[in-house]
């Protein structure tokens, strides 16, 4: 809750986004973090949950494990709910390698199938795409920077299209809802990256006809490493087998006696044995706080952000990587300037309580809703 001298208490939603949760984020006392692109600092609620695990644990073993059923429930809903799924089309995995190789080797392909993939994808989504085109399918390798037109004609006959919601370096944002209702009219599967993206912006699995998605919680999630999740939509089920089988991936798995390799008739069916339970602790309780303050919200902050930063570092004479506009936008810009080595700004930036990153000859930024306008007043000051 917020103060104005004349009117008294404002309420928290008029408070900025950064004000209301600041405190939430102890790293804010010690570094001006611009590195979630990366891995994020965990939020105070997200660390206290997974510290109160690790003492029951210490104390009780698993007398307790009922809970720890609860956390997986508790994630998988919450997951649901983030992105207007159903909690049965969440599987819970280790990372978005994981997720993206699940649908990439559990598809029924036949020779001759074609892909559609992009070109400035992360390796994740580029290399299992690449060994399926070395083995038995063939790809269409296509820019982000392309036009819709021009995925439109690739998909007419394509099996998948994959593409990330963000892309890592340039912070391209794709249209979702317009590549995916593309996919829809061409019985196209449709396969999104979601990492660099959701937590920050919203998605609508539905709005955007995604058959599956992938996303570790790492990021703009804002959970620990090793813990993400898979969505399959319901209907597709069915057609991405398991590859990786293991004991939890059957409807029988709590009678170990049992013999019965029937699946289990939800995304659990890609679960193949124990999960990360700390993980799932830290990421149940970032993304029920990314819902509580609303990803509208967190949206339109990290925008804001993300345009300061944009703004103030061409007015310092850097070059900023793509054509950034309010619709593909996102929590990473990417700068450099003539004759500045990034990895000497970014080391010396680091020097000044300031984290980015050095990536392929530039330097990327990507704050997220909790830091402050006057945050990035003081990176750009400290740009040289």
């Amino acid at each position: 809750m917020g103060f104005d001298q004349e009117t008294g208490p404002m309420p928290a939603a008029t408070e900025p986004l950064w004000k209301r949760y600041r405190d939430e984020f102890p790293v804010t006392q010690n570094l001006i973090y611009l590195n979630h692109a990366a891995v994020a600092p965990l939020p105070r609620r997200s660390a206290r949950a997974m510290q109160a695990l690790v003492e029951d644990a210490l104390q009780f073993g698993s007398l307790h494990y009922d809970r720890w059923l609860d956390a997986y429930e508790g994630l998988r809903v919450a997951a649901a709910r983030l992105i207007g799924a159903n909690r049965g089309e969440i599987a819970l995995i280790k990372n978005t390698s994981e997720g993206i190789s699940t649908v990439a080797q559990g598809l029924n392909w036949h020779p001759g199938d074609r892909i559609i993939a992009f070109r400035e994808e992360f390796p994740a989504n580029y290399y299992p795409w690449l060994r399926l085109e070395a083995h038995r399918c063939y790809v269409e390798w296509l820019s982000v920077n392309d036009p819709l037109e021009k995925i439109e004609m690739a998909c007419a006959g394509a099996k998948l299209l994959s593409i990330s919601f963000v892309q890592y370096l340039s912070g391209f944002r794709a249209d979702l809802n317009a590549i995916g209702q593309i996919c829809k009219q061409h019985d196209c599967f449709f396969f999104v990256d979601a990492i660099q993206g959701l937590g920050a912006f919203p998605l609508d699995v539905e709005a955007a006809h995604i058959d599956a998605l992938a996303a570790d919680g790492h990021k703009w999630l804002l959970g620990p490493e090793g813990c993400g999740i898979l969505y399959v939509r319901k209907s597709r089920q069915d057609s991405i087998f398991p590859e990786e089988f293991g004991w939890t991936n059957v409807a029988g798995f709590n009678d170990y006696a049992s013999r019965d390799m029937a699946l289990r008739q939800d995304a659990g069916r890609y679960e193949c044995g124990t999960l990360n339970t700390i993980g799932c602790y830290g990421l149940r309780t970032s993304i029920e706080l990314l819902l509580e303050a609303g990803v509208e919200r967190v949206a339109s902050a990290v925008q804001s952000l993300t345009d300061q930063l944009a703004l103030g570092a061409v007015n310092k004479g850097y070059q900023l990587l793509g054509d950034r506009t309010p619709e593909n936008g996102a929590g990473i810009v990417a700068i450099q300037k003539p004759g500045w080595d990034s990895r000497k700004v970014v080391h010396d930036l680091k020097q000044k309580g300031i984290l980015a990153a050095p990536r392929q000859g530039w330097i990327r930024f990507s704050p997220h809703f909790y830091i402050s306008p006057e945050d990035i007043d003081r990176v750009i000051e400290a740009l040289p």
